[in-house]
């Protein structure tokens, strides 16, 4: 699968992230898209970048309150066509 880079903006100034790894939770529903999210931040390092792909509705609206409950920082949200593309960082 192919990786995009993500541009968010982090104290003012964008910065183009590259995901260390990359979810695509587009059909899958809740609460499995979080579940599929949270095991994979477990296998991934602390600081380390995670961007997931949700379907817009129910997932965009828990997935990143459910990772941010777990501790880990959401760094951006983004439309991309009728999806949202979350990145996350493992902490």
């Amino acid at each position: 699968m192919k990786m995009l880079r993500t541009e968010i903006r982090v104290n003012g100034r964008e910065q183009v992230i590259q995901p260390d790894e990359e979810l695509d939770l587009r059909g899958v529903i809740c609460p499995y898209n979080f579940v599929k999210t949270k095991l994979k931040l477990e296998t991934m390092e602390e600081g380390q970048i995670l961007s997931v792909i949700l379907d817009a509705g129910d997932p965009i609206r828990n997935v990143p309150q459910s990772v941010s409950n777990e501790g880990h920082t959401i760094l951006s949200q983004e439309p991309i066509g009728q999806s949202y593309r979350v990145t996350i960082r493992r902490n």
